[in-house]
């Protein structure tokens, strides 16, 4: 275990889905110690948008929200002063109320997002409505009173001030795992999410390709030159952090066009609100073309970053040295031409050197001056410049020992880096700086969390003797997944105590869903200490059987189980992908709860689901809880047909494997019963931005093989990052999972039947062909949902559960329920 390192006061930390602090050994900082934030907050007041812009921009997402209540509302932004110097909003009842017609509530805040955030504070602890993301059910409204008769607020109103000043979101790849295909009307509705939650820091990358391009453009590298640095639209995030390039490319002009003129609305929005958007900052990462422009520059060829044989075509790009005139002078071009093109900046940019690249030195000097030069060419586009950087590689890579770590760190002036610790409520930085953690990877789909703590961990940080907090965030590969997590998370930017999560998590269902229905409570109690209360301190990345199909020969398959407080456990641990991983390698999937008792909580959903059956909220957490519960069950079933096959057992080997195959299919007919699980919109979002049928294909190309294989293979080599990304989408399942499993279970039984070894090359050949195959097919699926989640909850309860005992082997499955192979 490397040992672990406190940084000297010198940089803050965000410590992400926790908090962001400033490290310092045996005492307390405060800001005064980095007077550079309080420069850079004065020119956020300064040059930020208007007063009346911002309140234009709360009252436009008030009429996008609640359009029926426009005129139920005041909205006014008023000076920091009156919030004591910080950030805050002002909720009370309006002096002028008079009745229907007439404003009923006044909501005061120092920016258009602090406005927007007590907006959300109202409709939540008032009106018990509900937020989140349309395809995890949108927002539940239907609790809120007709206009002219909403619940009153205490007579001297509720003050909310912000414990700290920043609340940061997104993650570098969010870019491409969640964002690849949104037009301006999907970019509206997030900005309008975001400034419901208070997130006033968020990452702004889209169009970064056509500043790049008039940047290079001036060393004389030509857009041919650029087809070969940039990644396709679904793997931009990638190609930016250096770890590839021209993966799914070339980009067609019309793409870096249109997601320039993106980006500007995105900006123009972010800013209306008085948010804060963080641009990129150069790294060092450039095309091969410049290394042939300029010989005598230095540069540095990096290592091979997944690609199956280190291909060249896509792997192991170059580095300029931080040492070459060239590096300061690229990276102050890079941000006055995004300055020239927006017209305004927030002062923070993001760069993340080596990220999943290890530097081709160790010296610290070497290190040093990387991140020295790096945060000079900010400066010298921008002398206010503050260096945001994810401090995911120092939990990625052992390269980064403490004398390494230090040396970064320590290569900007004091209180002029933000390094991001992500996934803190499971091993914060502000405790031991060897540890960063994400919540989601990949935009996988897994119920899972750590509310307890969510719901201390800022609060315990913000209070700790060595640490000072600027914020906090939530930096998640992809989103739309597990909005309870969100929800509470967010609703951390503004408590100055730890929550009472045994009231929260009592009220939660009855503002998701609209109203209080005891059983749903007593579900998501269930919920809460099972699922949403992972202590192992894992890696939670999906590895489920159906989603990420084991790609080795079955004797090396591990299927000795044992019970312990009801929990199955395998005898492999698990783990998340690492660089380097072998093809022969099996990842048992993740289980740190008792899935008997998450079964009594789906049992809870069906037998009081009629209650609010029309809520689309309620459709998709039942439609994820017998996602989760049947994705752990199919784990089970294929470790039984592994053991059948090892004992030579041909007949309930035969069984059980079309047992497998129909439960596949059935899945994919839940999932179609909502709009959250489909495979259709990320396919028709994606063709939906090309320009004509070359680029459609391209397009949906680079969506399919993002889901699927993700990166290069060959015949027999399946790609090092094959399922990173998988989904339970209704489309995929039954067009592709299921199809590849059956190619499996084909050759356990031709190695029976010819009792002969597994035929793994030839199972390799197989799905490999069948996946490229699906990668570039043109299919069409839906984007609408159909069927009754409900019914069809229910049915497949009966025919997979209710006769199950999934902690006997005798009873993971149920005889006769399956039809003959």
């Amino acid at each position: 275990m490397r040992p672990s390192y406190t940084p000297a006061p010198r940089f803050i930390t965000l410590l992400l889905f926790a908090v962001i602090a400033c490290a310092v050994p045996g005492a307390r900082c405060s800001d005064q110690r980095f007077p550079h934030l309080d420069r850079v907050r004065e020119l956020h007041r300064r040059e930020g948008s208007s007063s009346a812009e911002q309140e234009a921009a709360a009252r436009g997402l008030l009429e996008r929200l609640l359009p029926s209540h426009s005129a139920s509302f005041e909205f006014r932004v008023v000076s920091s002063e009156q919030c004591g110097g910080k950030a805050c909003f002002i909720i009370s009842n309006h002096p002028l109320f008079d009745g229907e017609g007439t404003p009923e509530i006044l909501i005061l805040g120092v920016s258009g997002v602090e406005i927007s955030a007590g907006f959300h504070w109202y409709l939540k602890h008032y009106c018990a409505a509900h937020i989140s993301w349309y395809k995890t059910g949108g927002a539940q409204l239907s609790s809120i009173p007709h206009p002219g008769s909403l619940p009153r607020v205490p007579a001297g109103g509720v003050f909310i001030q912000r414990p700290v000043a920043w609340s940061y979101y997104q993650n570098a790849v969010t870019s491409s795992y969640s964002f690849a295909w949104w037009d301006w009307e999907r970019w509206e509705k997030e900005i309008d999410w975001m400034a419901l939650q208070g997130i006033n820091l968020p990452l702004a990358f889209t169009g970064q390709e056509s500043i790049w391009q008039r940047v290079f453009q001036r060393y004389n590298i030509s857009k041919s030159d650029l087809d070969d640095f940039f990644g396709g639209p679904a793997f931009l995030a990638w190609s930016r952090m250096a770890n590839m390039h021209g993966w799914g490319g070339p980009l067609p002009q019309t793409w870096l066009d249109d997601q320039l003129a993106l980006q500007k609305k995105i900006l123009s929005r972010m800013y209306a609100f008085g948010m804060f958007p963080v641009l990129p900052a150069f790294s060092g990462n450039i095309p091969a073309a410049l290394k042939s422009k300029y010989p005598t520059a230095k540069v540095t060829h990096l290592g091979n970053w997944f690609t199956v044989d280190s291909n060249p075509r896509w792997c192991c790009t170059y580095l300029l040295d931080a040492s070459d005139p060239l590096f300061i002078e690229i990276g102050k071009l890079f941000i006055e031409e995004q300055i020239r093109e927006y017209g305004r900046t927030s002062h923070i940019y993001n760069c993340d050197t080596f990220d999943e690249n290890t530097p081709p030195l160790s010296d610290p000097n070497y290190i040093s001056s990387l991140g020295a030069a790096t945060f000079r060419g900010m400066q010298s586009g921008d002398n206010d410049a503050i260096w945001l950087m994810q401090g995911w590689l120092f939990t990625y890579d052992p390269f980064w020992e403490p004398p390494q770590m230090k040396a970064l760190l320590h290569s900007v002036p004091v209180g002029r880096m933000i390094v991001l610790d992500l996934y803190a409520e499971v091993k914060p930085v502000w405790i031991n700086s060897d540890q960063c953690m994400l919540h989601n990877f990949a935009a996988d789909f897994e119920m899972y969390g750590v509310l307890d703590a969510l719901a201390s961990g800022p609060i315990d940080a913000r209070l700790s003797g060595n640490s000072t907090m600027v914020g906090v965030g939530m930096s998640m590969e992809g989103i739309e997944q597990n909005p309870i997590v969100y929800d509470l998370m967010s609703e951390m930017a503004f408590h100055h105590r730890q929550v009472d999560l045994q009231v929260w998590i009592e009220t939660y269902p009855t503002r998701r869903y609209g109203k209080p229905v005891k059983g749903l409570q007593d579900a998501w109690w269930i919920l809460y200490q099972t699922l949403y209360n992972c202590t192992d301190g894992k890696n939670d990345k999906n590895r489920d059987v159906i989603v990420a199909f084991p790609d080795v020969e079955p004797l090396v398959i591990q299927t000795h189980l044992y019970l312990s407080s009801g929990k199955l456990y395998s005898t492999i641990p698990p783990k998340i992908y690492e660089k380097g991983a072998s093809n022969d390698e099996y990842e048992h999937p993740h289980l740190w709860y008792n899935t008997s008792v998450v079964v009594r909580a789906l049992e809870l959903f069906l037998q009081y689901g009629d209650e609010v059956s029309d809520s689309n909220t309620f459709r998709y957490d039942l439609v994820d809880i017998t996602r989760q519960v049947l994705a752990k069950y199919a784990n089970d079933v294929f470790i039984k047909i592994i053991e059948s096959y090892k004992s030579n057992s041909k007949n309930q080997m035969v069984t059980l494997c079309q047992h497998f195959l129909d439960l596949v299919n059935d899945l994919d007919t839940l999932l179609a019963s909502h709009e959250g699980f489909l495979l259709g919109p990320w396919l028709e979002n994606a063709k939906g931005l090309a320009r004509d049928r070359e680029q459609e294909i391209q397009y949906e190309w680079n969506a399919r093989t993002q889901i699927t294989m993700w990166f290069d293979n060959t015949e027999t080599k399946a790609s090092l990052l094959r399922d990173y990304a998988n989904k339970y989408w209704s489309g995929l399942l039954r067009d592709y999972y299921g199809p590849r499993a059956a190619i499996y279970f084909k050759h356990l039984l031709l190695s029976m039947e010819k009792n002969a070894p597994f035929a793994l090359e030839e199972w390799r050949r197989e799905w490999i062909s069948l996946t490229n195959n699906w990668q570039s097919d043109r299919k069409v699926f839906a984007t609408t949902a159909t069927g009754d989640a409900l019914n069809i909850s229910r049915s497949l309860y009966m025919k997979y559960l209710r006769n199950a005992d999934l902690l006997e082997p005798e009873g993971i499955f149920s005889p006769g329920s399956s039809a003959s192979l």
